[in-house]
């Protein structure tokens, strides 16, 4: 399929590009699965090794036989639409991150106790709703030895596509899926499958993080709230532990995706 160069910004195709409302993409194809945007060609990339199935492609002019050029080739045989910057900044809204975007049919996620049953780490993320603090904790965890993340469903979208590029990819490579139930019921339901919960919180019955009897837990869920409100008062009392990370200079808290990392580095040692 040959490049097709952009000249009216109304065309019916590039609606996905467009869409300002990213719940809109993920209904796209109701009542199957629906689309998300990834951004970058290493993001795309690494989307495209892990198997999601690209549809279509926005690219900056300059880009085609630059540092895209492996894309468009593994891609010729959906639409490639392309024009200057300034064209394409016009439709998106934003200014791309190096130059490409890339439209892809979402996979089906699967069950919680599927990417729960041969892992020891896992990073539970309960209404962080921040895509950039969900981008972030997912490439710590990717990164620092978690399994696999479970997200309660009032967390926001890790497909969305600040969340995925702020991931660099990692969304891809990570195991992740939505948890059922409200706190404390899915904390419960962690213990059930074997699960030491631990419960990332400012709270007056606190172990430190480098607690010698908790690290000698087999399995172990990092629970993590939002960065407002932190952890539901009857998430952190259902938990085996509260933890927290010993600070200096009187600072109070991490960010939850500095804490993320923390917690992870240091409880994701197996």
């Amino acid at each position: 399929m040959p490049v097709i160069e952009i000249n009216d910004l109304n065309v019916l195709e590039l609606i996905p590009y467009v869409a300002s409302n990213e719940i809109q993409l993920k209904r796209y194809f109701e009542p199957e699965l629906g689309i998300f945007i990834a951004e970058s060609p290493k993001v795309i990339r690494i989307a495209l090794d892990t198997g999601y199935e690209p549809l279509s492609i926005l690219i900056e002019r300059k880009y085609i036989n630059g540092q895209a050029n492996d894309i468009v080739e593994k891609c010729r045989n959906i639409p490639i639409y392309t024009a200057e910057n300034s064209l394409i900044t016009n439709l998106t809204g934003f200014k791309l991150t190096q130059g490409v975007l890339c439209a892809m049919r979402r996979k089906k996620l699967p069950p919680a106790d599927e990417i729960c049953r041969n892992a020891s780490r896992i990073a539970v993320l309960e209404d962080i709703m921040n895509q950039t603090n969900i981008g972030a904790i997912i490439r710590s965890a990717a990164a620092l030895g978690i399994d696999a993340v479970l997200l309660t469903d009032s967390s926001s979208d890790p497909l969305y596509r600040r969340s995925v590029r702020v991931s660099m990819g990692n969304v891809f490579k990570i195991p992740w899926t939505y948890i059922n139930g409200e706190s404390p019921e899915y904390v419960n339901y962690l213990k059930h499958l074997g699960f030491t919960t631990t419960a990332m919180a400012l709270h007056s019955n606190t172990v430190d993080i480098d607690n010698s009897e908790l690290k000698k837990s087999k399995k172990i869920a990092i629970i993590l709230g939002t960065e407002g409100e932190g952890l539901k008062k009857s998430t952190i009392e259902a938990c085996d532990y509260t933890v927290k990370i010993p600070m200096s200079n009187e600072v109070d808290s991490l960010n939850v995706a500095a804490a993320s990392a923390v917690a992870f580095w240091e409880l994701g040692k197996k």
